[in-house]
């Protein structure tokens, strides 16, 4: 899929450049000439990265990168800056953008700037999610915590690792070797019901106060949050 870059600049001569150059390099180009037009793009089909000039009439730059963020998106900005304007760049970074290209800027430059931001963006949404949630559980993986319907359930590191194991896994069932190997690895050599007996501890913390089973026996097979 490739990514969607939207240009807002008032300069025809920049937009015309850099609509060919981008997408030249594979992009999905949208071009806006000012800032009122630059936001009702964006509002209308958010794109994956913003190159942003700050001097244009009626909305500058600045109020644009502004309006972005206050609108709860975290898209890559890039913002075009005059050479000797050392305060554009300061305020651009306070206000949210993520990264700035000084005019008259080289081609190269640019196009290495939005990769590393594309980059940047991946690397952020494939780290793994602090918060996993199945029905009305909710497990945080930061304070190793499980809460249901609202109430806080302590849990002991292999109750913690068997839940986390199911809730990354939800509906799909999981053979008994499978969560051997998982939660206790291949050398395992305990007790041959050490899988049941933290299935029922799990099970009981989970249900608690009434609650309806999730984690559900496959006869013959191995169990599955559902």
């Amino acid at each position: 899929m490739r990514h969607s870059i939207l240009v807002i600049d008032d300069d025809d001569r920049i937009t015309s450049m850099l609509r060919r150059s981008l997408a030249f390099e594979g992009y999905e180009v949208s071009i806006a000439n000012n800032g009122a037009d630059g936001l009702k793009s964006f509002m209308l089909k958010e794109p994956d990265l913003v190159i942003l000039d700050v001097m244009m009439p009626y909305i500058d730059g600045m109020e644009v990168c502004r309006r972005i963020r206050e609108s709860g998106s975290d898209v890559p900005i890039l913002m075009l800056t005059a050479k000797d304007e050392i305060n554009d760049r300061v305020k651009g970074l306070d206000l949210g953008a993520d990264d700035y290209v000084v005019k008259p800027f080289a081609l190269e430059e640019l196009l290495a700037r939005a990769r590393a931001l594309f980059r940047r963006k991946a690397e952020r949404s494939n780290k793994q999610e602090s918060v996993l949630t199945f029905e009305d559980l909710v497990l945080d993986l930061d304070a190793r915590e499980a809460i249901r319907a609202g109430r806080r359930i302590e849990l002991t590191s292999k109750e913690y690792e068997l839940l986390l194991l199911f809730m990354q896994n939800p509906k799909r069932v999981l053979t008994r070797d499978t969560i051997m190997e998982k939660i206790w690895g291949y050398d395992f050599s305990g007790e041959s019901n050490v899988l049941e007996v933290y299935i029922a501890m799990l099970r009981q913390k989970l249900e608690e106060g009434g609650a309806s089973r999730i984690i559900v026996t496959v006869r013959g097979t191995g169990y599955v949050l559902k």
